[in-house]
């Protein structure tokens, strides 16, 4: 079997800062860049991919781009949505649709992308994940996803794990680890006891050897820069674009992954 853990809480707060998120909001983004940190550790040096939840809710989407390196940004269609609690628990699932999809594309360096899709399963982001990794990639795969509000709005604790079991299958191995999962009574609670990931990790292979095999540092990192955009402004429309500088003064664009802005007095 193979065990990943993150904790992202500074990372998550981090988002929550640059795009002033409701709670809704920052649980939803909270977990799928959580789910992001933990695909990108399958990554091999220089690759990439990103995380794309579509649903007929009012967030509309979430989008989450991780590298290798433990760069992680992320951004939600409205981050402003804000829901009443279902059953004491943020609502994410009804913030982001209960019909639509979640599509993943990976940069591993070939000619093209690779993209898979699959319809959202729960819509809290967690079961979502693990679907795409049965149904894409025919990996059985547990993930678990936290992100727990605090009282100030900002996020208490975020992070997770994604256990996978690989050939050949060990039926003991994955009926004890499916026991510890179930009997986990909350994720954010151990995560709370600040142990990292190594020590929940610990927890969940409690009867199993372990053997850690690498360790990796995350932190929000955008990759937008003012060259990038101005090479995009060099494709669109100037006649559009030298109506606007001669009405406002400058063309202003704003990343939003990471709330930039770049502002062009001239093209």
């Amino acid at each position: 079997m193979r065990g990943i853990a993150c904790i992202t809480t500074n990372l998550v707060n981090e988002a929550c800062r640059r795009h002033k998120l409701s709670i809704t909001g920052a649980v939803a983004l909270g977990r799928a860049m959580s789910g992001g940190a933990l695909m990108s550790a399958l990554l091999k040096d220089e690759q990439r991919l990103a995380l794309k939840f579509e649903g007929n809710g009012p967030l509309k989407k979430i989008l989450v781009e991780a590298d290798s390196g433990g760069g992680v940004r992320g951004c939600l269609g409205d981050p402003t949505v804000e829901l009443p609690p279902v059953a004491g628990r943020v609502d994410v699932a009804g913030a982001l649709g209960r019909a639509g999809f979640l599509t993943v594309i990976k940069d591993i360096g070939l000619k093209s992308p690779y993209q898979g899709q699959v319809q959202l399963s729960t819509s809290e982001i967690g079961e979502d994940i693990a679907l795409y990794f049965a149904e894409s990639e025919q990996i059985p795969t547990a993930v678990g996803l936290v992100a727990l509000p605090a009282e100030d709005g900002s996020i208490a604790v975020a992070g997770g794990f994604l256990i996978q079991s690989l050939p050949p299958a060990d039926d003991t191995l994955i009926e004890g680890m499916i026991s510890r999962i179930e009997g986990m009574s909350s994720l954010a609670s151990f995560l709370e006891q600040d142990t990292g990931p190594e020590g929940l990790l610990a927890a969940l292979f409690v009867d199993t050897p372990l053997s850690t095999l690498s360790r990796q540092d995350l932190e929000f990192r955008c990759t937008c820069s003012r060259e990038k955009v101005k090479k995009v402004l060099a494709v669109m429309n100037q006649d559009e674009l030298a109506t606007i500088i001669a009405e406002e003064g400058e063309v202003e664009v704003v990343c939003e992954f990471c709330q930039s802005r770049y502002g062009f007095a001239s093209i």
